[in-house]
């Protein structure tokens, strides 16, 4: 697996002419023709460290005429484009490279003749590399006298290095210079000429394995048969009312299939990268969020995320990487220089929600009906992760779980907002730590819950458990809610005072059933209130809120992972009309951005501008984004498995106009499913001793509105 960071300032912006391909441990970041340009974000990335700074190719010393960009797999695309060659007349010759991307890079280049006569033309590769760490790209501190690497023009192949990491290229019918491939090429009249180019990484003296060989078709590579397999596998949408959610749900099916990582060493734990280009590692809140949000898709995708995890859970108390027994990982990485990390380490632990969320999940998966061997052998891990909920996460022993880093070199917030100022009072002033988050307490409720079930599964008595969250839930309420302004505070800071800023926090609190029924409604009005929601998705900090900005990072902008886990607490409690305002609210987004949610957006009012505006460096494809609309159809199902107990809940309270729908293929109960809704609601696949209910009290906090279609099974 590779790495990537969350940190205090914001990642250099993309221009909106790149384009980005992802596999794995690499990516591309790229000019729509193809080109790669130095100076500036682009490369090809190879675990955290970039092995191609500068990528150009030439006809004749000229730079080829852009066409089009025509991209297929997100490992793969095709950049057409014409050569100039100072003849007269339109230009007779296509040049076609087909990039794929994974352990490097694979290019396949074409000149293709439509003259009437041969052509004799020069191609040239131009090749840079200065190997720098995906930090310093990323926060464009790179400095061109920093990275002079060594190079070696040999006969199978030109290879660069500095220190540790290199690249290997080489090609068919080349010539090698110390910075360049050379070709001379005889193209006849209606005719073509090929070549095959690889920039190939090495690390410690080792080559890496090409995933594209040239001696097998490409369609017989490893990525392109786990494409194939993702596509074969998993849920199929018939959706006749919106084309448009169509659209939205296949772009996210195919999203969290190329964010993807898969361990050479357990390539069966298969788990999902935070998200492109910059974040293609293994994090803890993301990798649990994105990985619980897609159940509907592939269950297995959380059972590799909580192995994954639970395999690098923390053993000992370390000051630099904030690892404590039982915690779970905020990320890894493995940039060859590890001294640019957070921490100072390839694994970092500075986080406070992902150890209560790990043992959610493990609820969810057991739930969902994953074997009983597979979370028996978790079970530990659970207890562990509660085990740190009370020695370490619960600092000074209040009943709250609280964060303050132990080193300068990590996170100053350590929950989802994880920015500098993330936390702050109304009036605009910052919270100082240790600070306990309200959603944390959220989760850690909703993990206790967790642990009960789990113990009902095995037998035990889920007694103690369920005094717990009944206690948590009491304390939580008592101390976080304001009764003279009627809301939650975001946070207790340092001396223990309510942080009273209005945020999307307090969405997360529905999400996990710790607020008061009596409650919940001036929650829901204030999430959905002018100054909170946008049209598009609800805001991150309320508009009358001294530290808002629309164009901020947590303070004002929004997410729409979370704005998902809004609409589901929503639905949760019983504000059906609200949930699906919100659910339309982000399908129209998704809608705008051409079926794919970005990382966030601008907090601007739908009312101010037409179309959503987007955030300048926002990731996308990104994980928990592109899971958001898997997990807003969810929640409009209202589909709540309860496979231990013999029960699936399903009561579908869908918008008029994403009806009718049906869903072939969906992984439920260890068996696929179709699902069904238009005037009637049909399942089949189910087990027989799987009852379907359409029950929506039990499990939720609040009644819902009647919706009582005709069943059949």
């Amino acid at each position: 697996m590779t790495g990537g960071w969350a940190f205090e300032g914001q990642p250099a912006a993309l221009s909106g002419g790149t384009v980005t391909l992802v596999n794995g441990t690499s990516f591309c970041v790229c000019g729509h023709d193809g080109e790669i340009h130095g100076g500036g974000p682009q490369g090809i990335f190879f675990l955290d460290t970039r092995i191609v700074s500068g990528w150009r190719v030439r006809i004749d010393d000229a730079a080829t005429e852009p066409i089009t960009a025509v991209p297929a797999e997100p490992f793969r695309t095709t950049f057409l484009g014409r050569a100039v060659l100072g003849r007269r007349g339109e230009s007779t010759l296509l040049v076609e490279r087909t990039r794929y991307v994974g352990a490097g890079m694979r290019e396949d280049v074409v000149l293709r003749n439509y003259g009437p006569e041969d052509l004799e033309v020069t191609l040239t590769v131009h090749v840079q590399a200065d190997f720098a760490d995906l930090f310093e790209v990323k926060e464009d501190r790179v400095r061109a006298d920093q990275r002079r690497s060594g190079a070696e023009a040999r006969e199978d192949g030109l290879e660069l290095h500095r220190g540790s990491r290199g690249v290997r290229v080489s090609a068919d019918h080349a010539e090698y210079d110390l910075d360049r491939l050379t070709f001379h090429a005889r193209v006849p009249a209606r005719g073509e000429w090929s070549t095959r180019v690889t920039a190939r990484p090495v690390v410690d003296g080792e080559l890496a394995p090409a995933l594209f060989p040239l001696d097998e078709p490409v369609e017989q590579s490893a990525p392109m048969t786990r494409a194939r397999q993702w596509h074969e596998s998993g849920p199929v949408l018939r959706v006749f009312g919106a084309p448009s959610l169509m659209r939205t749900l296949q772009q996210s099916r195919e999203d969290l299939g190329a964010l993807r990582i898969f361990d050479p060493e357990r390539p069966q734990d298969t788990v999902i990268a935070a998200g492109a280009p910059w974040f293609m590692t293994l994090f803890g809140r993301d990798s649990i969020l994105s990985s619980l949000m897609a159940l509907p898709i592939d269950p297995t995708l959380a059972l590799g995320t909580a192995q994954t995890l639970a395999r690098h859970q923390g053993k000992a108390v370390e000051q630099n990487s904030e690892e404590e027994p039982g915690r779970i990982l905020h990320e890894i990485r493995f940039g060859a220089d590890s001294s640019l990390a957070l921490g100072g380490r390839n694994v970092y632990y500075g986080t406070a929600d992902a150890t209560p969320l790990f043992v959610m999940l493990l609820g969810e998966l057991s739930r969902w009906g994953i074997g009983d061997d597979q979370m028996g052998a978790l079970l530990p891990h659970a207890d562990r992760a509660l085990e740190w909920v009370d020695h370490h996460g619960d600092r000074d022993g209040d009943g709250f779980v609280e964060y303050h880093r132990t080193t300068p070199r990590g996170l100053v917030n350590q929950g989802w907002k994880d920015s500098w100022d993330g936390v702050n009072f109304a009036d605009g002033t910052i919270a100082s730590s240790p600070i306990a988050l309200c959603e944390v307490q959220g989760y850690v409720y909703a993990a206790f819950r967790a642990r009960a079930c789990l113990a009902r599964v095995a037998g035990d008595d889920p007694g103690y458990w369920e005094d717990r969250a009944r206690a948590l839930k009491k304390k939580f309420n008592d101390a976080f809610w304001l009764p003279e302004l009627g809301r939650y505070a975001v946070a207790l800071d340092h001396a223990k005072r309510p942080v009273d800023s209005v945020t999307s926090n307090v969405g997360h609190c529905l999400w996990t059933g710790i607020v008061d029924d009596d409650k919940a409604e001036q929650v829901a009005e204030s999430l959905m209130s002018k100054e909170m929601f946008t049209g598009w998705g609800v805001r991150t900090l309320s508009s009358d809120m001294g530290a808002y900005n629309p164009m901020s990072y947590h303070n004002g902008s929004v997410w729409p992972h979370d704005s998902t886990i809004v609409a589901a607490g929503l639905m949760r409690y019983g504000f059906v009309d609200h949930a699906q305002r919100l659910a339309s609210a982000l399908f129209d987004a998704a809608e705008a951005f051409g079926g794919r949610l970005p990382e966030l957006l601008c907090g601007f009012d739908r009312t101010e501008y037409a179309r959503p505006v987007p955030y300048p460096t926002s990731c996308s494809p990104q994980a928990w984004a592109s899971a958001s609309p898997v997990h807003l159809l969810r929640v409009l199902l209202r589909l709540e498995p309860a496979v231990p107990d013999g029960k699936v809940r399903l009561a579908p309270a869908l918008p008029d106009e994403f009806l009718p729908i049906a869903i072939d293929n969906v992984p439920l109960a260890g068996t696929r499913v179709t699902v069904e809704v238009d005037s009637e609601v049909r399942v089949s696949g189910l087990p027989t001793e799987i009852v379907l209910s359409h029950d929506t009290s039990p499990g939720f906090a609040g009644p819902f509105r009647e919706t009582r279609p005709k069943w059949t099974n």
